[in-house]
């Protein structure tokens, strides 16, 4: 690699910030014809990443990860907020400046095969950001290609070769070797070993162990194998549906987890040990639809330590969980796409698809004791919806049984000594936080 890069490598501040993003957000289009609601793919996220570290960035797939790193270099057009390199807001550059700060960084995609040009020679594939970006002479930039081979484990000799000549491997260490190519600092790695074997990953994050020692890297390293996460990792950012919901140490946050959307995405992790008596949390439902997110915290429609209002902390666990099941069955109707043809009939007064509400409500309350006072409003809310009027139904439901999980969005309340934060109500003093993790905590 050429001295410029490797002088990278000794100037590596420790703890000094090299990407900050303050407010990010990147919403998608204007909606349909009925619905012009955009997807809020990242809604405000703010983090920083230090120079010379790996970030993880963990969570459930669409939970906006991939968009985050893609707009972080560009890729993406944010829609507001700002992503400081270096002290430059890089949402602000265009045209030739833009083209320039491209340079500093790059990207190796999740899949080495469609993410290679198969008409295009290895070196030809290498080479292609350098003629881009007319980096020095024709000469110069075919001896750098066969340099970067060698730094990534490949063959001179295959500077000639055609990618679907590879394995999946080296098709990934080729990806590499193209986000090299221009000297970066700074490279977004989405999901680069998750269409690997399990031996070939371990070849792979070693390489790029090396490759960030040596060169002096910084990483965003998306995933959902958090296994991987933990091994490579320095910080690791847990992320659902486009916000940050924890932030800090790799080995602090596995070790002991504090918000409950990371706790029950550490509990997926297999266990080896067959004596081992750590249950699986399996959340209920689906995240809620990006074009519709929840008002309050992102994650209180399936949170199993949600704050409960005050005059219901008392009400059956069983009963509890189906009023949040209607609940979310109410929300799911409010952000169906409703067809002319269902509209029609609702003036009509004719019956739809939307309009089986009641057999819901018998099957989820009918062999449970209800008091009456909570009777009385799901009668209430069933009543709305009956009438087609879905949003009243929702809105009714939200003011009765709703806590500060729906009304608020919580803020990133710091929980440790290193600075790590966690995006939950239940930090604050006013609610006291369970001291066990159990579906629905009475507390």
């Amino acid at each position: 690699m050429s001295e410029v890069q490797q002088s990278k490598s000794t100037s590596v501040s420790e703890g000094e910030t090299l990407v900050e993003i303050n407010d990010l957000k990147t919403y998608y289009g204007d909606g349909g014809l009925i619905d012009s609601t955009p997807v809020k793919a990242v809604d405000g996220v703010s983090l920083e990443i230090k120079r010379g570290e790996t970030l993880g960035l963990v969570g459930e797939s669409g939970c906006g990860k991939s968009t985050l790193g893609r707009t972080l270099i560009q890729l993406e057009e944010a829609t507001s907020g700002e992503v400081l390199f270096d002290g430059t807001d890089i949402t602000e550059l265009s045209g030739q400046e833009l083209k320039n700060w491209r340079r500093n960084s790059q990207m190796v995609f999740q899949d080495p095969e469609s993410s290679l040009n198969d008409r295009m020679t290895v070196g030809e594939i290498i080479r292609e950001p350098l003629d881009v970006h007319d980096w020095k002479t024709p000469r110069e930039r075919r001896e750098h290609v066969r340099e970067l081979l060698d730094v990534v484990g490949l063959q001179p000799e295959h500077y000639y070769r055609y990618p679907h000549q590879f394995s999946g491997g080296q098709r990934q260490r080729i990806g590499i070797a193209r986000a090299l190519a221009l000297e970066p600092e700074f490279i977004v790695l989405d999901e680069p070993v998750s269409a690997l074997d399990v031996s070939v990953q371990a070849q792979i994050l070693n390489l790029l162990e090396d490759l960030q020692e040596e060169f002096g890297l910084t990483y965003l390293f998306i995933a959902h194998d958090l296994s991987v996460v933990r091994h490579i990792c320095d910080r690791v950012a847990v992320m659902y549906l486009g916000h940050i919901m924890e932030l800090g140490p790799s080995d602090e946050l596995f070790e002991e987890p504090k918000n409950p959307y990371t706790i029950s995405l550490l509990s997926a992790i297999p266990d080896p040990d067959p004596t081992s008596s750590r249950e699986r949390i399996t959340l209920r439902g689906t995240p809620p639809s990006p074009r519709d997110p929840p008002k309050g915290c992102p994650f209180s429609t399936r949170c199993p330590m949600k704050i409960r209002p005050e005059e219901f902390r008392d009400a059956d666990d069983d009963l509890w969980l189906n009023i949040e099941i209607f609940r979310e069955v109410v929300r799911a109707r409010t952000r169906a796409d409703r067809s002319v043809t269902d509209q029609v009939k609702e003036l009509l007064g004719m019956e739809t698809r939307f309009s089986d509400i009641g057999e819901i409500q018998q099957e989820l309350f009918a062999d449970i004791d209800i008091p009456r006072d909570i009777e009385q409003h799901i009668d209430e809310a069933t009543g709305y919806i009956e009438n087609n009027d879905d949003q009243q139904a929702r809105e009714y439901l939200r003011d009765v049984f709703g806590s500060v999980c729906d009304s608020d969005s919580p803020g990133d309340n710091v929980v440790s000594n290193s600075g790590r934060f966690s995006h939950c109500h239940r930090h604050l003093d006013e609610y006291d936080e369970p001291d066990e993790f159990t579906p629905y905590a009475n507390r």
